[in-house]
């Protein structure tokens, strides 16, 4: 005799970076398995490779999920854990004014992505060169170089970044450039343009959610929520 089928609801997320519509359904226990496998190694790449994964097996329509951005990832998550666990979770902050402990609940259909309001991603080096940068995409949890990159993470992320490449004679995708050569293009960059391409790099879109309170010396007090972490412990 064959068990019965179990049928799940399925609901609908809007991409932040695309403003598309995607039909998910909750995560089940072998996504729950997953997420407690990656959280026992306390390795932070299986830890995200996990959260890809998870975002990936609940998509019912047929995505590519490396082509999304890493806050595509994290928000989608957020939504989708709480439609399958709940939407409303409990954190607690140590206010540093009175050194009181303050317990909030916070609502995951609250939680945004914020963007920068102003984001130039092409970067013109002279008249005729220049670079097109992009957002960080999910791909890169399975860049091992880069995962394992330590200090120099951040200039890792940038030599990922660069989307296109573009000089009098036309366009040239970077997909398609060695790395090796994109990081010899990198370092011959004058100061003030690769401070352009840091300023496009710390002006990400981010995960946003406001905790407002009053502390006991009676002084208004601000949280600002912006990362997986700050929610809850990905369960």
């Amino acid at each position: 005799m064959a068990l019965p089928k179990i049928e799940h609801p399925v609901f609908t997320l809007k991409v932040p970076s695309t403003q598309k519509n995607v039909k998910f359904r909750p995560f089940l226990v072998k996504e729950e398995k997953l997420l407690l496998m990656a959280k026992a190694s306390e390795q932070e790449a299986d830890l995200l490779q996990a959260i890809k994964q998870v975002v990936n097996n609940c998509a019912i329509d047929k995505i590519d999920i490396d082509k999304f951005s890493l806050f595509d990832i994290e928000y989608l998550f957020l939504r989708i854990r709480a439609q399958s666990v709940n939407n409303i979770v409990s954190v607690s902050y140590k206010d540093f004014e009175d050194n009181n402990i303050y317990d909030f609940d916070i609502d995951l259909n609250e939680v945004e992505v914020q963007f920068p309001e102003t984001v130039d991603k092409t970067i013109q080096i002279t008249d005729k060169v220049g670079i097109v940068m992009k957002y960080p995409d999910a791909s890169l949890y399975n860049d091992k170089e880069f995962l394992q990159s330590g200090d120099e993470a951040f200039y890792q992320l940038i030599l990922r970044c660069i989307e296109k490449f573009y000089d009098a004679d036309g366009v040239y995708s970077a997909k398609n450039v060695p790395m090796k050569e994109i990081e010899d293009f990198v370092e011959n960059l004058d100061v003030k343009t690769f401070d352009k391409v840091r300023d496009f790099m710390t002006s990400q879109p981010k995960l946003h959610y406001e905790i407002k309170y009053k502390n006991t010396l009676g002084n208004e007090r601000k949280i600002e929520l912006s990362t997986l972490t700050d929610f809850f412990t990905l369960r």
